[in-house]
């Protein structure tokens, strides 16, 4: 945030007063930790309401029909499915932009950085999802072995923050990491584990959709509105063949360049032109001045990748908008003392809190063990340990396959087993890591 601030100082721009407003809220929509709390009040919130006088309204809000008809067709859904397929596929490409980031340039590019990480990910998601099956297999509510296998990494984030520098750099790569391996995981099982009913013509036409998009930046077009275009007629082309919808994000995200168009010395040469320009050289009047200050705005754009464009875009919108509003949607259940001991919540919340953990530790130590990672300096076994009971919070991608895999009162059973498992294990894991690592020293 300081660095922000002081860009924007150096940055040459007048003042107005309104910036006095202004760039302390875009400074703090740029601090990922701050989403994470918004995102605590919206689900408190929702719970709040869906336990109080005004429970009828809140709930069946978000199941009014919403929709459109163009001649013979006629697209209707409830508020929450707009949400859930529509603004969540917004997360999604956010999520598949983070992944081809870690992929490409982060951690997660080279294979022996990334071993521990990927593995720590690999158990946390095969043990809870074991614990879930070993509980249910056969029942009705069998179908939520996904639920407990994700991590929520805004709230990652936010308890890492809470902890402050007490938490050593190594462990939180390796959480962040985690997290970005874990999404992907939960992805594959959206795609391949919650996808039913296929409808062959609709999903040609979202891949042809996709080959045309492949086509344009191959040929060098570059004007965001015609994507836009086309990831609207591939969501929608998704969304029909039974495949979920989101998928049409996470692909996006992930064909999206990470190259700028214009080089950082092809801009200094168009800013230098453009400054010998605007002293007098080869002046020929007002229409090539504006010539001249569009292309070097424009080159000034096309020095940032898109995918940095995207990301950085999209994140405040992301995380303080469409994540509070999911939550607002999906956190809301009617708790009754008995949904405690219904089976799929105890499956739900021992997934995370035991499953998470043990997976990670276990996976983990079998990675060191065969050679093919090794701890950073100064993080022992409890520390990871401590990161495994992190990892189990998960809430937004949680509920998410929860909304896809079950329904009626075993859909609530696994929202409050989602809530109460990412409740403790937020709590046991911000003791045992203050517990075990040192205090910064003053």
């Amino acid at each position: 945030m300081e660095r922000n601030s002081e860009i924007s100082h150096q940055s040459g721009l007048p003042k107005e007063p309104i910036d006095t407003i202004v760039d302390p809220l875009k400074n703090f929509l740029h601090i990922e930790s701050a989403s994470g709390i918004i995102l605590l009040v919206a689900a408190i919130a929702a719970l709040i309401l869906a336990n109080s006088t005004f429970a009828e309204g809140f709930l069946s809000f978000w199941k009014k029909p919403l929709g459109f008809t163009i001649g013979a067709f006629q697209m209707s859904h409830s508020l929450q499915h707009w949400i859930n397929d529509g603004l969540m596929a917004v997360f999604f490409f956010v999520v598949g932009l983070e992944v081809k980031r870690e992929l490409v340039m982060g951690e997660l590019q080279d294979l022996k950085q990334a071993a521990l990480p990927i593995a720590a990910a690999l158990g946390g998601m095969i043990a809870p999802a074991g614990i879930y099956l070993a509980l249910q297999y056969g029942e009705l509510g069998g179908r939520g072995w996904g639920i407990p296998m994700a991590t929520d990494i805004a709230f990652v984030v936010g308890c890492l923050a809470l902890l402050g520098s007490r938490i050593p750099a190594g462990l939180r790569v390796i959480l962040i990491s985690l997290a970005i391996a874990d999404d992907i995981g939960a992805i594959l099982v959206i795609a391949i584990g919650y996808t039913e009913n296929l409808n062959l013509t609709a999903l040609v036409g979202g891949v042809i959709g996709i080959g045309i998009v492949l086509g344009l930046m191959k040929f060098g077009v570059r004007n965001a509105a015609v994507y836009f275009v086309f990831m609207i007629l591939v969501w929608f082309a998704f969304h029909e063949s039974g495949i979920h919808a989101t998928i049409a994000g996470v692909i996006f995200g992930l064909l999206t360049p990470t190259q700028s168009w214009v080089s950082e010395s092809r801009l200094k040469m168009i800013i230098e032109n453009t400054r010998h320009f605007l002293h007098g050289d080869g002046w020929s009047g007002a229409g090539q001045r504006y010539a001249m200050l569009r292309q070097m705005e424009r080159a000034a754009r096309k020095t940032i990748s898109p995918l940095e464009r995207f990301e950085t875009d999209l994140h405040p919108w992301v995380g303080f908008v469409i994540m509070p509003i999911f939550a607002l949607a999906n956190a809301g259940v009617t708790v009754q003392l008995s949904d405690f001991a219904n089976p799929v919540a105890t499956a739900v919340g021992l997934g995370l809190i035991v499953g998470k953990p043990l997976g990670i530790l276990l996976f983990s130590w079998l990675a060191v063990r065969v050679g093919l990672a090794k701890l950073p300096e100064g993080i022992g076994w409890g520390a990871v340990a401590g990161g495994g009971f992190l990892a189990g919070i998960g809430f937004t991608m949680a509920l998410f396959i929860a909304s896809l895999a079950l329904s009626g009162e075993l859909l609530d059973a696994a929202k409050v087993g989602v809530l109460t498992g990412s409740f403790l294990s937020a709590v046991i894991g911000m003791i045992l890591l203050m517990t075990l690592l040192p205090k910064p020293s003053q």
